[in-house]
């Protein structure tokens, strides 16, 4: 099929059925439990009817499969290589929603070839107008690789804890997303707090921060509490909000899961994910 044959077909499809919301989950350092975060959200979603796709684009220290404890034959490196199309790489996860797991050795995007970067474009191309929602567990940090995917999101939810290296790095996650003046929203949840007031302790310093010198307004995505029942879920490779559905941090990410669907409710009129990570990666 050549290139004007293909966006040919992706027209077809933006016609037949609106563009998916993007949703970036990324935090400042590892540890704070992004991935976890972007599972359960995505099993929260489905549960309510919505089509989720969740792609691991922590492309060198994926660990989504191992959250839900699935063993993946296939993932996308087999896609760079042109060894498997995405649809044979994706796979359906515990809660419903589809997983298309990450691989190593592809943290460096700037390593492939035009041709495999087109590749892996048009692939999750066909994926935007073939579900609702589209969750993006990227990497840790502001590296390249990570904020490809983060300025490519609609919405961007970063993930921190109220220590105080994650919250200096999630601020620096959000000034240089805002760089470039995207017009996206950004919200912060905290994770692992131990109580309401700590949270909102946290929230306020970032909001209040990034008001003042970036000029932007992050939006508050709430809290999820300490909680043993997601450590048990962790040591039981099961998803907490399966495992423990009645828990604080399950009850927590069904309310993010309102507070995100209220933020994209509006996709951005920016030509859509396609579009945006074909112009990030080219460069």
């Amino acid at each position: 099929m050549t290139l004007i044959d293909q966006a040919t077909q992706l027209r077809t499809l933006a016609m037949q059925r609106p563009r998916a919301s993007v949703i970036a989950v990324t935090s400042g350092k590892g540890g704070v439990g992004k991935s976890n975060i972007a599972v359960n959200l995505a099993i929260q979603f489905a549960a309510v009817g919505k089509d989720v796709v969740l792609l691991d684009a922590d492309l060198g220290l994926a660990n989504a499969d191992v959250l839900c404890n699935i063993d993946l034959p296939y993932n996308l490196s087999h896609v760079i290589a042109r060894k498997k199309e995405l649809r044979d790489v994706m796979v359906k996860a515990p809660g419903g929603f589809r997983l298309i797991g990450g691989a190593s050795g592809l943290a460096r995007m700037a390593d492939l070839s035009d041709f495999d970067r087109q590749r892996l474009v048009d692939s999750l191309a066909e994926v935007e107008y073939q579900t609702d929602v589209i969750l993006i567990d990227t990497g840790a940090g502001i590296s390249p690789n990570v904020l490809s995917f983060t300025r490519a999101a609609d919405h961007v939810l970063v993930v921190t804890t109220p220590e105080p290296t994650a919250i200096t790095d999630a601020y620096a996650v959000v000034k240089v997303v805002s760089r470039d003046g995207a017009d996206r929203r950004i919200s912060l949840l905290v994770n692992q707090t131990r109580s309401v007031g700590e949270a909102r302790v946290v929230y306020e310093r970032i909001a209040k921060v990034a008001r003042q010198f970036l000029g932007i307004s992050v939006f508050d995505a709430g809290f999820v509490m300490s909680d043993e029942a997601v450590c048990a879920a962790v040591r039981r490779r099961s998803p907490f909000v399966m495992a423990s559905p009645r828990c604080a941090a399950s009850l927590a990410i069904a309310q993010l899961a309102v507070r995100l669907q209220d933020g994209v409710a509006v996709n951005l009129d920016s030509g859509g994910f396609f579009h945006r990570i074909s112009r990030w990666l080219g460069r």
